[in-house]
C-alpha cells in the first residue's frame, strides 16, 4: 500500500508537467504542419507550363491561405483559411471557418484588378451573348445556380476582394474616382464600385489579430517561377519556427498549458481526499468537517503546483522544439522535459527544506534517487501505452500512471532489501544509509548508567531538613533478579539504522 501511495503521489506531481510539455510540443508541431502544408501546396505547381505571369494568381491564393493559417497557429487561434479551387461562376477562391470568403485578382495593373473585382452580372451576361449564347438573362442565372439578381449587382458582392499589396492604394483611388464619376452619369452603377471599395483587402484577416502576409504582384510572379521548379522551402520563405515563434508566443502558450496542467493536478490531488471523505461518511454516517478542509487545501496546493510545473515545462518545450535554443534541441521529447522539470522542482523544494533544517540532506538525496527511478519506469510505461493508445496526452498518461505504480513498488521492495542488508552488514550504501551505533537511552538506564538530560536539568533547591527520630524497621532479604536484554539493530529513522 505504501508503494501505491508513493507511486500515485509521483504521478500526481509529474502529470501536470507532462501535460504542459506535451501541449507545448503540440503547439510547435501545429505550426510546423501549417508551414509544411504551404510549402507542399506551392511546390505542387512544379512542372506547370503556364506562364508565371498567369500562374501568380493561383500562387497568391495559396500564399494568403497558407500564411494566414501559419499566423493562426503561432497565435494559438483555431481560425483557418482554405483554397477552394472551384471554377464555378463567381465562386469563392479562399473560404474560411470564421465567416469570411475571399475572391483574389492579381492582374497586370491596379485598375485592371479593381475593375475585375467590380464585375457585374450584366457584363457577364453580355460576354455570354458575345460568345453565341441565346438564353435569357433569367435562364442564364438559373444555369449558374443563381436566382434573380439585379444586373447591376457585383458578382462578388458577398466576398472580400483580395489584390496585390502594391496595387492596393492605387485601386482604392481608382474606385473612388469611378464612384464620383458614375454618381452624376449612371447612379445605378455606383453600388458596384462602392461595394468593391468597401470589401477591398490586401490580406486575409479575421479581426482578432490573425492575418496573412501581404504579397505584391512581383513577389507573386517570383514565387510562381520558383514553384514551377519545385524549389519552395520554408527557409527561403523566411517561414520557420525559429523566426515566427517569439517570446510572447511562448509565454502565452505556456500560460494556457499551465492552466490545463493545474486542472489535471488539482483533480489528481483532490481525488484521494474525496475518497477518504466518502469512505468516512459510509462507515460513520457523518460528514467529517476536517476532511472537507483537506479537500479545499488539496485543491489549492494541487492547482498551484500543477500550474507552476505545467507552465515551466510548456515554456521549455516550446522554446526547444521551435528552435529558439538551437537546432540540437528541436527534436527533444516533451515527456522527458516534463519529467525532468518535475524532478528539478521537487529537488528545489527539498533543497529549501534542507536549508531551513527541516529535512536532513540524506533524505533529500534519497528522494532524488527515488524520483529518478520511478520516473524512468513512468517514461517507459508511457512510451509503451502511447504505441497502443494513439490519443495525444491521454495515451501517454495511462501508461505513465501504470509505470509509476510499478516503479514505486519495485523501488520500495529494493529499498527494503537494501536496508535489510545494511542492518546485517553495516553497509552504508555509499552514504545514503546512516549507521548509528549509539545505545538507546532505555538500554543505558537499564544497565545502570545515569543519563544526563541537559534539556530537563534543574538546579537543586536548598531545603532545611527537619529532625525526626530514627525508627527501627526489620528488613526482609530479597534475592536479586538477573535481567538480560538482547540488543538488535533496525530502522530508527529515514535511511538511519541503529539499536532498537
Amino acid at each position: 500500500m505504501e508503494g501505491f501511495a508513493e507511486g500515485y503521489q509521483f504521478f500526481e506531481s509529474v502529470a501536470g508537467a507532462t501535460a504542459g510539455a506535451q501541449l507545448g510540443g503540440a503547439y510547435v508541431h501545429t505550426i510546423d504542419q501549417e508551414i509544411e502544408e504551404l510549402v507542399k501546396n506551392l511546390n505542387a505547381f512544379q512542372g506547370f507550363a503556364t506562364q508565371s505571369a498567369q500562374l501568380k494568381g493561383d500562387i497568391a491564393e495559396f500564399w494568403h491561405a497558407g500564411t494566414f493559417n501559419i499566423d493562426a497557429a503561432v497565435k494559438g487561434s483555431g481560425h483557418r483559411a482554405m483554397v477552394d479551387r472551384s471554377h464555378d461562376f463567381a465562386s469563392v477562391d479562399v473560404s474560411t471557418n470564421f465567416g469570411k470568403d475571399y475572391g483574389s485578382k492579381y492582374y497586370k495593373t491596379a485598375q485592371a484588378s479593381a475593375k475585375a473585382q467590380a464585375t457585374i452580372y450584366q457584363e457577364c451576361y453580355k460576354e455570354y451573348q458575345a460568345k453565341g449564347g441565346t438564353a435569357s438573362y433569367e435562364e442564364f442565372l438559373r444555369n449558374r445556380g443563381k436566382g434573380y439578381v439585379d444586373p447591376n449587382t457585383a458578382i462578388y458582392a458577398d466576398q472580400f476582394r483580395l489584390i496585390s499589396s502594391d496595387q492596393y492604394e492605387e485601386a482604392k483611388s481608382w474606385l473612388t474616382r469611378k464612384i464620383a464619376e458614375e454618381g452624376s452619369k449612371r447612379p445605378e452603377l455606383v453600388a458596384r464600385y462602392q461595394n468593391t471599395l468597401d470589401m477591398l483587402e490586401k490580406k486575409i484577416q479575421d479581426g482578432e489579430g490573425v492575418s496573412s502576409i501581404e504579397l505584391s504582384k512581383e513577389e507573386a510572379t517570383r514565387l510562381a517561377e520558383i514553384a514551377k521548379e519545385g524549389g519552395i522551402t520554408a527557409e527561403g520563405l523566411n517561414l520557420t519556427t525559429e523566426e515566427l515563434v517569439k517570446l510572447e508566443h511562448i509565454m502565452s502558450q505556456a500560460l494556457k498549458a499551465g492552466l490545463t496542467a493545474a486542472t489535471i493536478s488539482m483533480v489528481l490531488k483532490v481525488a484521494p481526499e474525496i475518497y477518504k471523505a466518502v469512505e468516512y461518511l459510509i462507515k460513520s454516517g457523518e460528514v467529517d468537517e476536517e476532511a472537507f478542509k483537506k479537500i479545499g487545501f488539496a485543491a489549492v496546493t494541487g492547482a498551484g503546483e500543477g500550474f507552476i510545473r505545467g507552465t515551466v515545462a510548456a515554456a521549455i518545450t516550446t522554446a526547444c522544439t521551435s528552435g529558439l535554443w538551437g537546432e540540437a534541441l528541436k527534436n527533444v521529447d516533451p515527456t522527458i522535459i516534463g519529467t525532468v522539470t518535475t524532478i528539478a522542482i521537487n529537488t528545489m523544494k527539498n533543497a529549501y527544506w534542507v536549508a531551513t533544517k527541516k529535512m536532513p540532506s540524506r533524505e533529500m538525496a534519497l528522494e532524488l534517487v527515488r524520483d529518478m527511478f520511478v520516473s524512468s519506469c513512468s517514461l517507459a510505461g508511457g512510451a509503451i501505452s502511447q504505441t497502443f493508445i494513439e490519443i495525444p496526452v491521454l495515451g501517454y498518461m495511462i501508461g505513465s500512471f501504470v509505470g509509476s505504480m510499478i516503479g514505486s513498488f519495485a523501488y520500495s521492495c529494493g529499498y527494503n532489501a537494501i536496508l535489510s542488508l545494511c542492518i546485517d552488514t553495516g553497509f552504508t550504501f555509499f552514504g545514503l544509509v546512516e549507521q548509528d551505533y549509539t545505545l538507546p537511552e532505555e538500554v543505558l538506564k537499564e544497565v545502570g548508567i545515569e543519563v544526563f538530560e541537559y534539556e530537563e536539568f534543574e538546579y537543586p533547591k536548598f531545603e532545611a531538613s527537619s529532625f525526626e527520630p530514627t525508627r527501627f524497621e526489620a528488613k526482609c532479604m530479597e534475592l536479586p533478579e538477573l535481567g538480560i536484554t538482547f540488543l538488535r539493530r533496525g530502522v530508527i529513522g529515514v535511511s538511519q539504522i541503529g539499536y532498537i
